[in-house]
């Protein structure tokens, strides 16, 4: 079991008014300082010791500490630059932490890890979680789990099943198995946001539910799919393909898919099947 009771607690509005600074909405900054919180993520990520951890967004590093007593090795990615002096300043205790000035979205995984199966922990802002879940797991080497602090209503649309799928849904789903860990409460973070968060789990698929060959036309179909998500499969696909409604139903129809389903009711077995005949 880890050390976590050697990690004094952090009060993210002292350190944010010692280096001058404040959090910046514009990046989506809530400073998670509740220690209990903190535990309970670095515990779903089942970190063992000899793993290597990528951290995205570790902000001001009090979540950081708890992997680095983890784990062998922990990367940090930083993009605000103005985060840099005090995020270096709470690490400097931890000297196997690795802290990177980038945009994980712009940086090429193998530059930065080059350990298969780590681990990715990570409190991101919830409008780039789809993005970033894609550009680590079409990226060698992949994580074998993820694990991300997001807004609660969020994680659970990426949990749920057929019948309520959505786009955010399916696109995490195709790479990995999702559930929610434990849920954190908007009063641990700093400033508080507006909403409750969630950690996320996902434990990730040795490969793609859909054949790796056929991911860019899943991709496409899905997005075509949930364009217009009050219309029915036949009249959705038909404009977002570019193609008539007869063909739209034809291609429905040879997959065994009544055209006049909806696309938040199929399974990834079922989108599979149209991949197929697409």
């Amino acid at each position: 079991m880890s050390n976590f009771s050697s990690i004094p607690p952090l009060d993210a509005s002292a350190v944010l008014k010692r280096f001058n600074l404040r959090a910046d909405k514009s990046l989506g900054q809530n400073f998670l300082q509740d220690s209990s919180a903190l535990e309970k993520i670095a515990l779903a990520a089942e970190i063992q010791r000899d793993d290597c951890v990528l951290e995205i967004g570790p902000g001001l590093g009090s979540l950081t500490r708890y992997l680095a007593v983890s784990a062998q090795k922990v990367t940090a990615v930083e993009l605000d630059p103005d985060l840099l002096a005090p995020l270096r300043a709470v690490l400097k205790p931890y000297q196997n932490v690795h802290v990177i000035h980038g945009d994980i979205l712009e940086l090429s995984i193998s530059e930065i890890i080059d350990q298969p199966d780590y681990l990715v922990v990570a409190n991101i802002p919830y409008n780039i979680t789809s993005a970033i879940i894609r550009h680590l797991l079409e990226s060698n080497p992949k994580p074998r789990r993820v694990v991300l602090t997001i807004q609660k209503e969020v994680a659970e649309r990426i949990c749920a099943r057929p019948g309520d799928l959505s786009l955010l849904a399916l696109s995490v789903q195709v790479y990995g198995a999702p559930s929610i860990a434990a849920k954190i409460p908007a009063n641990s973070f700093h400033p508080a946001p507006k909403v409750d968060s969630a950690i996320l789990r996902i434990d990730i698929h040795k490969e793609p539910l859909i054949p790796v060959e056929l991911l860019d036309i899943f991709f496409k179909l899905i997005k075509a799919g949930f364009a217009q998500k009050r219309k029915t499969l036949r009249n959705s696909l038909s404009a977002g393909l570019h193609i008539s409604p007869q063909n739209a139903e034809i291609l429905l129809t040879s997959a065994g898919i009544d055209f006049m389903r909806r696309a938040e009711t199929l399974s990834i077995e079922e989108w599979k099947g149209l991949c197929e005949k697409r």
